[in-house]
């Protein structure tokens, strides 16, 4: 009796050990750095707005906010392109990404790789300003991180958006 109890424990441990590392296999996380693109400051939010894969569905419960403000995005493993914004002002306004944002028409969705964010990291160049203001907010990432600076709309861009909706 005490054998096939022990056995029976044994068989659950390895039940259990292989159970959580097929779901250690399933998501895989990365870090989220969205900056001021005014002041270089991170914006501490977990308000964001994820999508994958070019689909529309967005992910607004994928990511929590990490103790030093910056976010934690958990994807699934079969995910390979990532598009990040994030909203403001009780949630209804969206900011603009200043990768996205050249003052040259409306902003573009720029889609990145997971596998590249994971394997080196992207630090997302300020296109919202001149290149010389924005080298002043030089950013580096490390592998799994993701850094992006953002912008308030604008007047303009707001009176576009309410009349667009009409």
């Amino acid at each position: 009796m005490i054998r096939r109890t022990c056995c029976l424990f044994a068989l659950l441990i390895c039940t259990l050990a292989c159970c959580s590392s097929s779901y250690a296999q399933t998501t895989r996380t990365i870090t989220l750095r969205m900056l001021s693109n005014k002041t270089g400051k991170l914006i501490e939010t977990s308000h964001f707005l994820i999508r994958v894969d070019r689909e529309q569905t967005v992910h607004a419960n994928w990511v929590t906010q990490n103790e030093d403000g910056t976010g934690k995005l958990t994807l699934p493993q079969n995910a390979s392109l990532l598009l990040v914004q994030a909203t403001f002002d009780s949630a209804e306004l969206v900011y603009i990404n200043c990768d996205s944002a050249t003052g040259k028409g409306p902003p573009v969705e720029r889609w990145y790789s997971i596998a590249e964010i994971l394997l080196t990291g992207i630090a997302v160049p300020d296109s919202c300003r001149s290149a010389k203001e924005a080298a002043k907010f030089k950013t580096v990432a490390k592998p799994g991180e993701l850094v992006f600076f953002v912008r308030q709309r604008n007047w303009e861009e707001e009176f576009k958006e309410d009349y667009s909706t009409r």
